[in-house]
């Protein structure tokens, strides 16, 4: 079966189009491979998915054909993927106070170095 089907079919992504471009784009590995959308996934294989700043990673089940509900989908898949991290550690991005006005190029740089610093952190390694 297709990987980009497959993860749309146990709910991993909404749609199936979705999945499809995130293959595209290299955020799925199935046994720490490069997949593209028409790869074959199998029983016992194991897929990881980076999607929303969180990596998933889900051991192959069960071959579903066609999109199933959230308790079905449970059977499908091994969930091996780390904790989301709390709401605090997050960074509150575009949080202003009420009234304080439009951000001044000081504030603007400040955040773009409090971001870059953020994303140097918790980018995963590429493999270029």
């Amino acid at each position: 079966m297709r990987v980009d089907l497959w993860i749309w079919s146990v709910r991993l992504l909404k749609t199936r189009s979705m999945a499809t471009t995130a293959c595209r784009a290299g955020h799925v590995r199935v046994n720490d491979e490069r997949a593209k959308p028409s790869t074959a996934v199998k029983a016992g294989d194991t897929v990881r998915l980076r999607h929303d700043g969180r990596e998933r990673i889900v051991v192959v089940q069960k071959i579903v054909r066609k999109r199933v509900g959230a308790p079905a989908a449970a059977e499908c898949l091994i969930d091996k993927s780390p904790p989301p991290p709390p709401r605090e550690a997050l960074i509150p991005i575009g949080r202003r106070e009420r009234g304080a006005g439009r951000p001044t190029k000081r504030d603007r740089r400040e955040l773009e170095r409090v971001l870059d610093r953020y994303r140097t952190l918790n980018d995963p390694p590429r493999d270029d």
